[in-house]
């Protein structure tokens, strides 16, 4: 089966994705961890979700949407670091992080490769993943698709999913939400059988047997799998023109060659 072609780039596609997740939040502190994630959050604020409270990523709280190049520039509020902690466990807050790992129970992993005890490689460490997964709403941003990321189980629980956080008690499952997983191929949650991965979307010039290739779990794949939205006009125009007119989206997700665009 031949995959539908889209005029849109997939970097575009991925940022409008990502909106998407934080579409339905409401007034909500939108924390967004890389470019790609802060590039959809500030198309939602934009767009879908004007209420959105948004950050230049350190310290300041912005009333305005600047360019991911740019300082804030109108500013509406200060958090300093500890009061981050205090929002992290009692406020109303979305982070998207992103994830070396994810297995077919909604666990991330960011701390390290192989054993515990003797890893292979060591990665950024837990860091606030376990704080963030009992808390608050949490999404991820995977920008290569691949079975090194998406594995049956991974090698140490960064992020909690459903799952593990039911085992731990209630209070760990009470603020669990896994809501989305997206990537360079596609757009997933955890509403599988026993809160297990699921495919929601797969994006234009993508199948979902690619899909399937490139996760290293039996996916849960629906009957009838549609194809992620291509974003609007105004959403392109945005995109191109107002939050990224240097094209920093295109590092995380390169632009397609001609040759790959009519394979």
């Amino acid at each position: 089966m031949t995959a539908p072609e889209t005029t849109s780039t997939r970097a575009d596609i991925c940022a409008a994705a990502i909106a998407d997740a934080f579409r339905d939040d409401g007034e909500i502190f939108a924390s967004p961890m890389g470019l790609l994630p802060m590039l959809g959050v500030r198309l939602a604020k934009l767009t879908s979700n004007p209420d959105l409270v948004i950050s230049d990523g350190e310290s300041l709280f912005l009333a305005g949407v600047p360019p991911l190049f740019a300082k804030a520039d109108v500013v509406e509020g200060w958090i300093p670091f500890p009061k981050v902690f205090d929002v992290v466990a009692h406020g109303k807050r979305h982070v998207m992080m992103g994830a070396t790992q994810v297995d077919r129970d909604g666990n991330q992993n960011i701390s390290a490769i192989g054993d515990f005890d003797r890893p292979k490689r060591q990665l950024l460490g837990s860091r606030g993943a376990p704080g963030n997964t009992v808390n608050n709403r949490t999404s991820y941003w995977v920008p290569k698709h691949s079975t090194r990321v998406f594995v049956e189980h991974v090698d140490i629980v960064s992020g909690v999913g459903p799952r593990r956080a039911r085992e731990a008690g209630p209070a760990a499952a009470r603020f669990n939400d896994i809501h989305r997983i997206v990537t360079n191929l596609a757009v997933l949650d955890v509403g599988g059988p026993d809160d297990t991965v699921r495919l929601l979307s797969v994006h234009p010039g993508v199948t979902v047997d690619e899909v399937r290739e490139a996760t290293g779990f039996a996916l849960d794949v629906p009957s009838d799998v549609p194809t992620t939205r291509e974003p609007t006009t105004e959403e392109q125009v945005l995109i191109r023109e107002v939050l990224d007119p240097k094209g920093l989206r295109f590092k995380e997700v390169p632009q397609a060659t001609a040759q790959e665009r009519t394979s």
